[in-house]
C-alpha cells in the first residue's frame, strides 16, 4: 500500500434467479445460496449476513435483476418475490 492510499474491503452480492452469490475482498471462494421465486429482499439481507458473520467489509456492491435509478430499484424482479421496490 502506498501512502496517502486505502485499500477497501469491499462485499459483492450477486442477486440472481436461481442463486445469490456472495464474495469479499480476502476470501477465496464465492459462496452461494437459492434465490427464486420465494426470495423476498428481506430474506436475501438475512441470508447474506448468516453466511457472512465472520467477514470484515467496508463497502456493499449489489447487482440486482431489475432496473435501478438514484440507487433505487424501479421494478419488480420478474423472478424473485414481490417487496423488493
Amino acid at each position: 500500500m502506498r501512502l496517502g492510499t486505502s485499500i477497501m474491503n469491499v462485499l459483492v452480492i450477486d442477486i440472481g434467479g436461481t442463486n445469490v452469490k456472495i464474495l469479499a475482498t480476502g476470501q477465496h471462494e464465492a459462496i452461494k445460496f437459492p434465490s427464486g421465486p420465494a426470495m423476498t429482499a428481506k430474506a436475501m439481507v438475512a441470508g447474506v449476513k448468516k453466511r457472512t458473520r465472520d467477514w470484515k467489509y467496508d463497502v456493499i456492491s449489489v447487482g440486482y435483476p431489475g432496473p435501478v435509478l438514484r440507487g433505487c430499484p424501479k421494478a419488480e424482479p420478474r423472478n424473485l418475490a414481490p417487496g423488493w421496490v
